[in-house]
């Protein structure tokens, strides 16, 4: 077994109180005061994540938005600079190889944010996809990544930076400078709340996660919270909920995707097996990744991401169903020792979130 890596915060981390996990091939935090209490945490107030472990590829030169929009699922000729788009990587088959945040950092200037998992794959299939005379760099180990979510995220943000924040709009992002260094400060998240994602050097990640620290509404919290905060509204992780044998279409993402232009996998998104479907299970038992679903006696179809909402009571789950069985209302979710009654309720399960929250 190979070695786990680290983040630059690994040895904070460590020192205060979190429980450490295998995760994407990294050693990460997974709960400091709790799983439950960091949500609530971050629902509420304000809460920091290390979120270190995800990629970051630069790439640039002439023609770069024309190569990337044969290779993402969006026109990025559209895309003006200090905007960021979310969009995903498609096999032949339309299948989603990886699922990833664009920032247009220049008129030929992008940056590419993958999920830590898919680092080396993702960068040698964009690699062999674009022409020779674009420059792609892959930082993931020289740009650290932190997130600040939550609905005082704005006043804390404006208190370690002050600057005009609130003409920030949501998936917009600034250069800026503090402390010397210079960073990315984007409105986007993984949480449903008004949040914010720095990208910073990565030596520098320590002084950035001290002086959000200092705020007394701010918590750590780690990826036990962040899992629970994104499936509460509907968001989809990468492994579980998209993977290369479901398309985008099917997960629920067909009216985001551009129709007028070509790109890789395009052809294969005319077939829909399956729907990534929301369910709504009463009660504190929750449904796991791989719990087989079924109408009445008739297998339809399978979990891939299960919990407790906190927010809301009750535990939610998404499943992929076969197409016909996709309209049904009532499901049920086999276990290894569980049979769990289900119905289908639109997602995003929880609607209360401050993300979108107009601040100008």
């Amino acid at each position: 077994m190979s070695e786990l890596l680290t983040t630059p915060l690994h040895a904070w981390h460590k020192n205060n109180g979190a429980r450490m996990v295998p995760f994407a091939g990294w050693d990460m935090p997974v709960q400091y005061a709790g799983i439950l209490e960091e949500h609530k945490q971050t629902r509420t107030s304000a809460s920091i994540f290390d979120i270190s472990h995800m990629g970051e590829f630069l790439l640039e030169g002439d023609g770069a938005s024309q190569a990337l929009s044969l290779i993402v699922t969006h026109n990025l000729a559209t895309l003006a600079p200090g905007k960021c788009r979310y969009g995903f990587l498609l096999n032949d088959k339309g299948g989603v190889l990886d699922d990833l945040i664009v920032y247009r950092l220049g008129e030929e200037k992008f940056m590419l944010v993958v999920n830590g998992a898919c680092i080396d794959t993702d960068f040698a299939w964009i690699q062999s996809r674009i022409p020779s005379n674009l420059t792609m760099g892959n930082q993931s180990f020289d740009i650290a990544k932190i997130d600040l979510q939550g609905p005082a995220s704005y006043d804390v943000l404006s208190r370690i930076m002050p600057g005009d924040w609130s003409s920030l709009g949501y998936f917009g992002f600034r250069e800026v400078e503090f402390k010397g260094f210079k960073l990315i400060v984007s409105r986007t998240g993984y949480t449903g709340e008004l949040g914010y994602e720095f990208y910073l050097p990565w030596n520098k990640a320590q002084v950035l996660w001290d002086g959000l620290m200092a705020d007394e509404r701010v918590r750590p919290a780690g990826l036990g919270a962040r899992d629970t905060l994104r499936l509460e509204v509907g968001l989809p992780l990468y492994g579980q909920d998209l993977d290369p044998e479901h398309t985008p279409v099917e997960a629920g993402y067909g009216g985001m995707l551009k129709s007028e232009a070509d790109f890789i996998g395009k052809a294969g998104l005319a077939e829909v097996r399956e729907k990534l479907i929301g369910l709504r299970i009463d009660g504190r038992r929750s449904a796991r990744h791989h719990d087989a679903v079924y109408v009445g006696d008739e297998l339809v179809g399978a979990v891939t991401s299960g919990s407790i909402a906190p927010s809301l009571g009750y535990c939610v789950a998404m499943a992929y169903v076969r197409a016909d069985a996709a309209e049904a209302t009532a499901f049920t979710v086999k276990g290894p020792r569980t049979a769990l009654e289900a119905v289908r309720v639109d997602m995003p399960f929880y609607t209360a979130g401050t993300a979108r929250r107009k601040l100008a």
